[in-house]
């Protein structure tokens, strides 16, 4: 039988797949990405022959020597015989990789769509083009699922990202070859494509062959299932967005997710995938996440970004930048930890002879104290037992009414903890259970500071 690539003219397959739905007559040109392979050759000869206003962007990065110079300049002849606009680069491409400490195709990569965006704003462009196709998209579909990947891994490449389009995700390798053939499109081949030193060239040379042989039409019938992927991430994402609205309570900086209300969703471990992922949080992090459902206060997980505290009732989602959050984990002393506001000091001594009597200096008995305590903004329904009162429970809003504490030094009070007890208002009353006694031998000594402007 034959496959519905054939059926048709690659350039009548453009008109319909893509210009007819994505093109609007009388916008800017598009900047298309042209490296002088057949795939964007190809692409720079539709968009010619279906008379779409287009400039050419090429980049050479220097990783081929006299090879990669044939092709800068057959693109430039191709752009010049067509009145094209033509822009091109250079880059030190190994430099460029060593400084950064990334992979030479990384590299490649991150430069390539920098100098794209630039160019592309320089020049009025409207969107970018790459020439990416449905066997790209098998493979880095394929490369996804291998290496694990949630629901969006499953749509591959899209469509559109950001100002960047991929025309010819239609289309598949055998008809951009079979157009290029018959219309007499100059490309040059890159020889590093025919070997698999790369992952994409292992599954393109190693993979797709295998598959192919059992499922002829798998390239159609995957390209399909993509769309169909698509789709349904769009409900996916409807779904968690909702979730989301019902668990995730900002307040201030930090985000809270009541543990009882989270452990009733279903499914529990892809909603808590969700909701932490765009924090930073791996799948590899999941089980530990979800142990922290069963566990005491205190203990967390860490991203390089985020912190995940369980904290009494509640995970708090906070900045590990402490500035940007208003609940820090002290995991031990001494340390120093710098707020938008102050910086706190902590250290253990032996009891000094004479304790300190500044109200910013806080001296506890260590045989009270377990790591890790928490250092965080008050709130609402916070209580101690302040020192001199003869263990008279106290609640802060109560105390800063009493101490004449003004609205706007309130919003900044800190309170550290330790075990669910309140120890210290910050710069204010130490907490009765925690204060020195004749028979203590060590002191957590803790000095908040206010910042110098």
């Amino acid at each position: 039988m034959k496959n519905w690539h054939t059926d048709m003219d690659l350039l009548k397959q453009f008109g319909l797949n893509w210009k007819n739905k994505h093109f609007t007559a009388g916008e800017a040109p598009v900047l298309l990405a042209v490296s002088g392979g057949g795939d964007s050759m190809v692409m720079a000869s539709l968009f010619l022959q279906s008379n779409i206003k287009f400039a050419v962007a090429h980049c050479n990065f220097q990783l081929r020597g006299e090879e990669a110079d044939k092709d800068e300049e057959l693109v430039r002849d191709w752009c010049g015989q067509n009145n094209i606009s033509f822009y091109n680069t250079r880059f030190d491409t190994k430099k460029m990789s060593a400084d950064w400490k990334k992979g030479t195709q990384e590299t490649a990569r991150i430069l390539r769509y920098e100098w794209l965006e630039l160019i592309r704003i320089e020049n009025s462009c409207s969107k970018i083009a790459t020439a990416h196709h449905a066997n790209d998209n098998i493979e880095t579909l394929l490369m996804n699922l291998f290496k694990g990947t949630g629901i969006s891994g499953m749509h591959a490449i899209p469509l559109t990202n950001g100002f960047i389009i991929r025309p010819l995700l239609f289309a598949q390798k055998e008809d951009i070859v079979e157009y290029a053939k018959t219309n007499n499109i100059p490309y040059r081949d890159d020889a590093s494509n025919a070997t698999d030193a790369y992952l994409r060239n292992a599954v393109r040379l190693h993979i797709m062959p295998v598959v192919k042989q059992w499922f002829p039409n798998a390239v159609q019938h995957v390209s399909e299932s993509i769309e169909r992927f698509s789709q349904a991430e769009e409900l996916y994402k409807k779904a968690i967005e909702q979730e989301r609205k019902k668990l995730m309570e900002q307040r201030g900086p930090d985000i809270y997710i009541p543990i009882r209300k989270l452990k009733l969703r279903s499914p529990l471990e892809t909603i808590c995938y969700e909701l932490f992922a765009p924090y930073g949080f791996s799948s590899a992090q999941l089980p530990h996440i979800l142990s922290l459902l069963d566990a005491e206060s205190g203990h967390l997980v860490s991203s390089a970004t985020h912190h995940i505290i369980r904290n009494r009732d509640f995970l708090v989602l906070t900045n590990v930048h402490t500035e940007d959050t208003g609940l820090i984990l002290v995991e031990a002393a001494p340390c120093r930890i710098e707020t938008g506001k102050y910086h706190f000091t902590f250290s253990i001594e032996t009891k000094p002879k004479n304790i300190p009597t500044a109200t910013n200096i806080a001296c506890l008995d260590m045989k009270g104290i377990e790591f890790p305590l928490i250092l965080r903004k008050w709130k609402t329904g916070d209580y101690f037992y302040p020192l001199g009162m003869g263990m008279k429970k106290k609640k802060l809003s109560n105390f800063f009414i009493d101490t004449k504490v003004p609205l706007h030094e309130k919003e900044q009070t800190w309170v550290l903890e330790c075990n669910k007890r309140i120890a210290w208002i910050a710069s204010m009353r130490l907490d009765e259970r925690f204060k020195i006694k004749a028979n203590t031998e060590q002191v957590l000594i803790v000095t908040c500071e206010v910042k110098e402007k």
